[in-house]
Protein backbone atom coordinates (compact mmCIF):
# COMPACT_ATOMS: atom_id res chain seq x y z
CA UNK A 1 0.00 0.00 0.00
CA UNK A 2 1.15 3.20 -0.88
CA UNK A 3 -0.11 6.50 0.71
CA UNK A 4 0.03 10.12 -0.72
CA UNK A 5 0.16 12.79 1.81
CA UNK A 6 0.71 16.51 0.77
CA UNK A 7 1.30 19.18 3.45
CA UNK A 8 3.03 22.23 3.73
CA UNK A 9 6.05 21.66 5.71
CA UNK A 10 8.17 24.76 5.45
CA UNK A 11 10.52 23.53 7.93
CA UNK A 12 13.46 20.87 7.94
CA UNK A 13 13.09 20.72 11.66
CA UNK A 14 9.00 19.28 10.94
CA UNK A 15 10.08 17.30 7.50
CA UNK A 16 13.10 15.45 9.33
CA UNK A 17 10.44 14.42 12.95
CA UNK A 18 7.74 13.08 10.52
CA UNK A 19 10.71 11.12 8.42
CA UNK A 20 12.23 9.81 11.97
CA UNK A 21 8.41 8.97 12.73
CA UNK A 22 7.42 7.54 9.40
CA UNK A 23 11.05 5.36 8.64
CA UNK A 24 13.57 6.31 6.15
CA UNK A 25 12.95 3.44 4.13
CA UNK A 26 9.11 4.45 3.89
CA UNK A 27 9.25 8.30 4.14
CA UNK A 28 10.10 10.17 0.17
CA UNK A 29 10.17 13.88 0.27
CA UNK A 30 9.23 15.67 -2.86
CA UNK A 31 9.99 18.96 -3.23
CA UNK A 32 8.57 21.03 -6.10
CA UNK A 33 10.86 23.67 -6.78
CA UNK A 34 8.74 26.96 -7.57
CA UNK A 35 9.91 30.67 -7.24
CA UNK A 36 7.91 32.60 -4.70
CA UNK A 37 6.93 35.17 -7.35
CA UNK A 38 5.36 32.45 -9.62
CA UNK A 39 3.68 31.12 -6.31
CA UNK A 40 1.90 33.82 -6.31
CA UNK A 41 1.28 34.57 -9.99
CA UNK A 42 -0.52 31.09 -9.78
CA UNK A 43 -2.31 31.33 -6.92
CA UNK A 44 -6.05 30.44 -7.53
CA UNK A 45 -7.25 31.58 -3.49
CA UNK A 46 -5.76 34.72 -3.75
CA UNK A 47 -4.26 33.69 -0.31
CA UNK A 48 -0.51 35.54 -1.35
CA UNK A 49 -2.43 38.63 -2.34
CA UNK A 50 -4.27 38.38 1.09
CA UNK A 51 -1.12 38.19 2.86
CA UNK A 52 0.75 40.82 1.07
CA UNK A 53 -2.27 43.12 2.24
CA UNK A 54 -1.82 41.92 5.43
CA UNK A 55 -4.98 40.13 5.91
CA UNK A 56 -3.17 36.64 6.89
CA UNK A 57 -0.22 36.47 9.45
CA UNK A 58 2.51 34.23 9.44
CA UNK A 59 2.36 32.99 6.03
CA UNK A 60 4.69 30.67 4.32
CA UNK A 61 6.76 32.34 2.07
CA UNK A 62 5.90 35.97 2.80
CA UNK A 63 5.98 36.41 6.87
CA UNK A 64 7.10 33.14 7.42
CA UNK A 65 10.41 31.38 6.13
CA UNK A 66 10.44 28.05 3.92
CA UNK A 67 13.22 25.98 4.02
CA UNK A 68 13.78 24.31 1.20
CA UNK A 69 15.38 20.88 1.92
CA UNK A 70 18.99 20.29 1.43
CA UNK A 71 18.34 16.88 0.28
CA UNK A 72 14.93 15.34 -0.94
CA UNK A 73 13.83 12.36 -2.45
CA UNK A 74 12.30 13.96 -5.26
CA UNK A 75 12.80 17.38 -7.13
CA UNK A 76 9.74 18.39 -9.35
CA UNK A 77 11.25 21.68 -11.26
CA UNK A 78 7.83 23.75 -10.81
CA UNK A 79 8.78 25.71 -13.56
CA UNK A 80 9.74 23.39 -16.44
CA UNK A 81 7.41 20.21 -15.89
CA UNK A 82 3.80 19.80 -16.12
CA UNK A 83 2.04 18.94 -13.45
CA UNK A 84 0.76 15.53 -15.50
CA UNK A 85 4.88 14.92 -15.80
CA UNK A 86 5.44 15.67 -12.42
CA UNK A 87 2.79 13.22 -11.22
CA UNK A 88 4.08 10.09 -13.77
CA UNK A 89 7.67 10.65 -12.43
CA UNK A 90 6.50 10.35 -8.63
CA UNK A 91 4.46 7.38 -9.77
CA UNK A 92 7.44 5.53 -11.84
CA UNK A 93 9.93 6.08 -9.04
CA UNK A 94 7.52 4.29 -5.92
CA UNK A 95 6.77 1.47 -8.27
CA UNK A 96 10.50 1.41 -9.48
CA UNK A 97 10.98 1.26 -5.62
Amino acid sequence: MVVICCFISPFESERALVRDMVGTEAFVEVFVDVPIEECIRRDPKGLYRKALAGELANFTGIHSPYQAPGQCEIRIDGMAETAEAAAGRIVSWLLDR
